[in-house]
């Protein structure tokens, strides 16, 4: 009998009560659940705001197939829960050893890279992210504040602390000018159009 696949749905919407309640991120995980659940495989959750045990973390993260951060965009960031979430969880995952066996180099072995010495190897990592910026911000050299940055390359902030551990790093998604677009519901509705290129 094949082994059931696990996914890793972290969510690290911080509430600020009257203005950002979490229903558009908790309608992202609902959706990303379903896909999931529809393709037979178990779904593993954590709600940072909920509190959370670093070394069961850890647990969930070495269970997990793929990894899901659906966050909001603070600030051009994930809100400060999540770093802090990063910090004790995979300093754990260093500590342990059960993440990574230090950075990868070697005094013996002078061409061991910087960043080699994950024990992630075959897991999946992707970011579901929602922004008040518009999507014509991002990859466009004549756009005044990101000059041609992408996504991608804001989000290196949190993707390189998963591929540090060997994890692969997958296509992002995006919910764009959330407050001012039209289009979330749509954007909701191709979310597993997304994921099912991706996963299935």
């Amino acid at each position: 009998m094949e082994k059931k696949k696990k996914v890793l749905l972290i969510n690290a919407h911080l509430t600020y009560p009257n203005w950002s309640e979490g229903n558009l991120n908790n309608s992202f995980i609902e959706v990303a659940k379903h896909f999931f659940t529809a393709n037979n495989y178990e779904i593993l959750e954590t709600v940072i705001e909920k509190e959370y045990n670093p070394d069961e973390e850890v647990r969930k993260h070495l269970e997990a197939d793929i990894v899901i951060l659906q966050t909001p965009i603070n600030w051009f960031g994930a809100p400060w829960i999540y770093k802090k979430y990063i910090d004790e969880v995979f300093n754990s995952g260093l500590h342990s050893q059960k993440f990574l066996s230090g950075d990868g180099r070697t005094r013996e072995d002078s061409s061991k890279q910087y960043g080699t010495g994950g024990k992630m190897q075959g897991k999946q990592f992707m970011i579901c992210a929602t922004w008040n910026a518009p999507e014509q911000a991002f990859g466009n050299i004549d756009q005044t504040l990101l000059q041609g940055k992408t996504t991608s390359d804001l989000f290196l902030n949190i993707s390189s602390n998963y591929r540090f551990c060997g994890v692969d790093i997958l296509p992002d998604y995006n919910c764009f000018d959330i407050y001012k677009s039209e289009t979330i519901k749509k954007d909701l509705e191709n979310y597993p159009a997304h994921l099912s290129k991706i996963f299935s």
